[in-house]
């Protein structure tokens, strides 16, 4: 009788454990840039292992994002493609005081899901035997503005004018290619690359001397000043078992 009391209080409080652990997990609602979609959901796989909060990912152009939080977008964190733009909204009063960091430094590449079709050296640019070249759109997206920084700097952005589609984020932008309905075009390098080497296609990984950095920052906003699950994804994108995801992808941190 003894041990049957007993190992039902210890049943019981196994389960007001379990109880409160459920209700003490929380859900952080995130608003990321298209090019960080992939590493974000490796990352929140681990995240809700290792802590039992959930992630609820939305994803879009930076400028987009921008946009629906500054009409109310129920957001708790948005990680940008840029340092711009959180920073804007930092000047605006519309994040958490200090919450800004650079998570991520992405890296811009020449893709086509053609095998070897796009060369190492970009030189397909100059012999141009492509009808469509893909773009995110450069006011929206960061790794658009940076395609047409390294477009002018070949001094190739006014040749290419009328093969140029655009995409308005990077994600649509990966999607032309993927189709087929753009040759080739340039996209966030972590979109094509997997374990330090190009997943599929053929690619020129643009040199990083070719365009502005392309610091990208995370910030927290008012709504989630009290949630849990927000303040430990913040902690957690700075931790080491992150930057083993972003590193894999091609990011640099």
């Amino acid at each position: 009788m003894f041990n049957k009391i007993r190992l039902s209080k210890l049943l019981f409080g196994l389960v007001m454990l379990g109880a409160c652990a459920l209700a003490a997990a929380e859900t952080v609602h995130v608003a990321v840039a298209a090019n960080f979609v992939e590493p974000l959901k490796n990352i929140s796989e681990q995240f809700e292992k290792s802590t039992g909060h959930k992630v609820l990912i939305t994803s879009g152009s930076t400028g987009k994002i921008y946009a629906q939080i500054k009409n109310g977008a129920p957001y708790d964190l948005f990680l940008a493609a840029d340092a711009k733009t959180p920073a804007k909204l930092e000047q605006e009063n519309a994040i958490v005081p200090k919450s800004r960091f650079t998570y991520a430094i992405g890296k811009l590449a020449l893709w086509s899901a053609k095998p070897d079709y796009v060369d190492n050296r970009g030189d397909i640019l100059k012999k141009q035997p492509f009808s469509h070249i893909a773009i995110a759109s450069p006011k929206l997206a960061p790794y658009g503005l940076a395609a047409m920084q390294t477009l002018e700097k070949m001094g190739l952005d006014k040749t290419l004018q009328t093969k140029i589609v655009q995409g308005e984020n990077i994600g649509q932008t990966h999607q032309f290619i993927a189709s087929g309905n753009a040759e080739l075009g340039f996209v966030a390098l972590s979109q094509i690359y997997k374990d330090g080497k190009v997943k599929n296609g053929s690619a020129w990984i643009v040199d990083t001397r070719d365009y502005e950095p392309i610091r990208q920052d995370a910030v927290m906003l008012p709504k989630a000043k009290d949630n849990a699950a927000a303040s430990a994804l913040m902690k957690y994108l700075k931790s080491d078992p992150a930057h083993k995801v972003l590193q894999s992808y091609g990011y640099a941190y």
